[in-house]
């Protein structure tokens, strides 16, 4: 048989009919062996391990799919491949645990791809899906989700369908990022974060407008969300930190948008109070060290597959959101005093 990737030929499988014939026992019996029927003896169990080995044999997955009506894969769609993703780690780690696979595919901040993306994996008959969403209606998902299809969101809900979800708590994590920057005696903190299109962008910079509106700060000019290029982050830091009244710290809306910032500030980062959302690897290296909200990755990734192993046990139970804490880390960027 030519193998497809490499052109060269490729040695017949053997089956489990071969199994059968290098143990001495009926095919029914391996076929209970492979798939771990406890009632087979101890004995049978062995000849046939045996002869699995001697083989070389590996069970034809898609046979047994068939059989259990099952594909043992999980889809995962989510923003970006390219850059680390701690929680589509995290999805991975915690989905090996229930012996399942997973599928990635990356959307890139792209409505028409996600779509592109989720219906392929549903094509695929995965078991269920976690998606990272970014359009803002996913009604195109209502037959899969009648049909009983496990879906669960991460980071922000689904739009139009009702959906498991686990968010980390943006507000709580803006207010302990505006709080941080307080104590230290700033007073002018202007806030650069993701287009409000999407949900954790909206959430952080209306946390942030509340947290102003509550100390009475100066709010006018100091709110720059939208699309995380490196010019449209290099605009706002030049206009916060411009005029008669510049802004004395910074919290950025993500790790994106934190890298773009120090990218701009350069040398002059550790004049400028600065508390990012998200951590990320080297944030503690830096001079002074960033100050960040931390999300708890492994417990975001976890949850999710708890949720869909759930939703697949009973497709009927009530749809749940679960929140997440987050955890300011103090590293130095953010007890920077004001300048004199």
């Amino acid at each position: 048989m030519t193998d497809r990737l490499g052109g060269g030929v490729r040695r017949k499988r053997p089956t489990m009919r071969d199994v059968a014939r290098e143990a001495g026992v009926a095919l029914r019996t391996v076929s209970r062996v492979v798939n771990s029927d406890p009632t087979v003896g101890a004995h049978l169990v062995s000849r046939v391990q045996a002869a699995i080995s001697a083989l070389d044999y590996a069970p034809d997955e898609r046979a047994q799919q068939l059989r259990r009506g099952t594909s043992g894969t999980i889809g995962a769609a989510v923003r970006n491949l390219a850059d680390a993703h701690p929680v589509l780690s995290a999805v991975d780690m915690a989905s090996r645990s229930h012996g399942l696979a997973v599928l990635a595919m990356s959307t890139e901040d792209d409505e028409a791809r996600e779509r592109e993306a989720v219906m392929s994996m549903c094509g695929r008959r995965v078991d269920g899906i976690v998606i990272e969403p970014i359009g803002t209606s996913h009604d195109y998902l209502s037959a899969e989700l009648a049909g009983g299809l496990p879906l669960v969101a991460v980071d922000r809900p689904c739009g139009g369908v009702e959906a498991d979800a686990v968010l980390s708590d943006n507000a709580a994590g803006i207010g302990m990022a505006y709080r941080q920057l307080s104590v230290h005696g700033h007073r002018r903190i202007a806030y650069i974060g993701d287009d409000e299109r999407i949900f954790t962008g909206r959430e952080r910079a209306a946390a942030f407008r509340a947290c102003v509106a509550a100390s009475g700060g100066p709010l006018s000019g100091m709110v720059h969300p939208g699309v995380v290029t490196s010019s449209r982050v290099a605009s706002a830091l030049a206009s916060v930190l411009s005029g008669p009244s510049p802004a004395t710290a910074l919290i950025t809306g993500n790790v994106a948008t934190t890298i773009e910032a120090l990218r701009y500030l350069g040398a002059d980062a550790g004049r400028l109070a600065l508390v990012g959302f998200d951590d990320f690897t080297l944030a503690d290296i830096l001079r002074p060290a960033l100050t960040v909200v931390a999300q708890n990755s492994a417990e975001i990734g976890r949850t999710a597959i708890d949720l869909l192993t759930a939703r697949a046990a009973d497709p009927g139970r009530p749809v749940q959101t679960v929140t997440i804490p987050v955890e300011l880390i103090a590293r130095g960027s953010g007890e920077l005093p004001p300048p004199v």
